[in-house]
């Protein structure tokens, strides 16, 4: 299993939960609403105060899948949610070692 995270800008949302719905066995998100800056190039020094209050609105998602679901929601995430220009987003996968869904009854055993 991966954890997959992406940040990426709001109104891309729509269309990413959409294409995403498409996927057969698609496990399900979770959208935050989040606030950041990334890596500019070339942009002057700017005062602390600005530097502070220099975020912009984003959305994060996050999707813990099976891993031959992976490459095709990496997908999804690149094509629909690029879209030129600066502030995209970025995307990042990571392992996931154990995922229990709460809503099944599981047995815990004392080792």
């Amino acid at each position: 299993m991966k954890e997959i995270k992406a940040i990426i800008q709001p109104a891309r949302l729509s269309k990413i939960r959409s294409a995403l719905r498409n996927i057969k066995g698609f496990p399900g998100m979770t959208v935050s609403k989040v606030e950041g800056c990334g890596h500019h190039l070339a942009k002057p020094s700017l005062g602390i105060r600005e530097e502070l209050t220099d975020f912009s609105p984003k959305v994060r998602i996050e999707i813990v899948t099976p891993d031959e679901l992976v490459e095709g929601v990496l997908q999804i995430l690149v094509e629909v949610g690029h879209t030129g220009q600066v502030g995209d987003g970025i995307v990042w996968v990571t392992p996931t070692e154990r995922m229990i869904r709460l809503s099944e009854k599981i047995t815990v055993l004392d080792c």
